[in-house]
């Protein structure tokens, strides 16, 4: 039986965390060659450090990408999260750009050909989930912590805040009694500030966001209500410490609240599982909480490199569930296509729409209308119930 009474704590981290910048850079170099080719493949990372960005990894795409327009849009990437400070610059970092021809090893092993659909970038395990906590069917703590900095990073970028850098960082522990979430027990912010702003002042900038972000009545108390525990948070991003793509994975997802398949996101164009399979989980766990089918969803599925149908597809409601479980997995299998070009086709992620995913979560917002977070629309509602009458 699983257990009802209990705190739990996620955290998110910012646009301008120095994994997040060197994230948004990689899914940026992803964006430019899905634009000029849809079917580009970008397999990419990308480091920084003070006053420097390294990109590395493979590519396959037209030859108008080439290195200064890439160099180009990760400045445009840096200018954007904001960084104008003298250890980590958009106009004056200096890149390193190690890109290189895509695998031909790799190249045979995904691409179509004669009878073969195309095979899966990677072997691997994807999972999604989605629960009731939230209107987006998203785990309460990691949901808050996205928004709080989310809330920040809007007033830094609009001016109400000038006095907090891009870099920050969020924690929210919630009780859960019986299962939901009902108060906060513990917030935790900090956020890089200007010379002239001391621990208190800045306090008093997060707490509003804080208080707008949880429901009413839930803040915790003040003791535990942690702003810049340190004292000063001055020297952030990639000036305070380097930055990697892909090293917050749960912060990407589900908070911990799910379990996370072996493979990040960022940097990988939609051939490969890892970022593909992971949304298409998502859907499915999203539009089966949505249609009232269970509290809670956990969808994990695998694949092999170069084979188009995934390895299994499993089904877990955590005892939350209205129907057989069994039968669900199958009415899924049947209302998507989970092959690597099923899953691009039916939620059309051969688009750039991936830099807008590399902070506060890829998971939990609202679709765009060019397509962007297409993982997150709710039209498999009416089929589900229809299938499972």
């Amino acid at each position: 039986m699983a257990k009802s009474n209990y705190l739990f704590t996620s955290e998110s981290v910012a646009e301008g965390h120095p994994d997040k910048v060197c994230d948004r850079i990689s899914d940026t170099i992803v964006d430019l060659f899905l634009a000029a080719d849809p079917q580009a493949r970008v397999a990419l990372e990308t480091m920084a450090t003070t006053s420097f960005v390294v990109l590395a990894g493979e590519v396959r795409g037209p030859d108008s990408i080439t290195t200064a327009v890439m160099d180009t849009a990760v400045r445009a990437a840096v200018r954007d999260i904001g960084y104008e400070q003298a250890g980590f610059h958009w106009r004056d970092c200096k890149i390193l750009n190690l890109v290189h021809a895509q695998s031909a090893d790799i190249a045979q092993g995904v691409d179509a050909a004669g009878n073969k659909d195309e095979g899966a970038g990677d072997q691997g395990i994807m999972f999604g989930y989605a629960c009731d906590e939230t209107p987006v069917f998203m785990p309460a703590p990691i949901q808050f912590a996205h928004s709080i900095l989310k809330s920040l990073a809007d007033a830094r970028h609009g001016g109400t805040a000038p006095g907090l850098g891009p870099d920050a960082k969020s924690q929210v522990t919630l009780e859960y009694v019986g299962g939901k979430p009902v108060r906060a027990t513990s917030v935790v912010v900090s956020t890089q500030h200007g010379e002239d702003l001391d621990q208190d002042a800045v306090r008093e900038i997060v707490r509003p966001h804080v208080l707008k972000v949880l429901p009413a009545g839930w803040m915790c108390d003040e003791p535990n209500f942690h702003v810049n525990p340190t004292g000063r948070f001055v020297i952030g991003g990639p000036d305070g410490d380097s930055g990697l793509t892909g090293r917050k994975i749960i912060v990407d997802t589900y908070g911990g609240a799910a379990p996370h398949g072996g493979g990040a996101f960022s940097g990988k164009d939609p051939t490969k599982v890892d970022r593909s399979a992971a949304y298409a989980a998502r859907y499915l766990a999203k539009n089966v909480v949505a249609a009232g089918l269970a509290a809670r969803c956990v969808i994990q599925l695998s694949y092999a490199i170069g084979v188009s149908k995934p390895l299994s597809v499993y089904v877990d409601t955590q005892g939350t569930n209205q129907v057989d479980e069994d039968r669900l997995a199958k009415v899924l299998i049947q209302l998507m296509d989970l092959s690597p070009r099923g899953i691009r086709e039916h939620l059309k992620l051969n688009r750039p729409i991936y830099a807008r995913t590399a902070a506060y979560g890829h998971f939990g917002h609202e679709p765009d209308a060019d397509g962007g977070y297409s993982w997150e629309r709710l039209d498999l509602v009416d089929s589900l119930k229809s299938a499972l009458a």
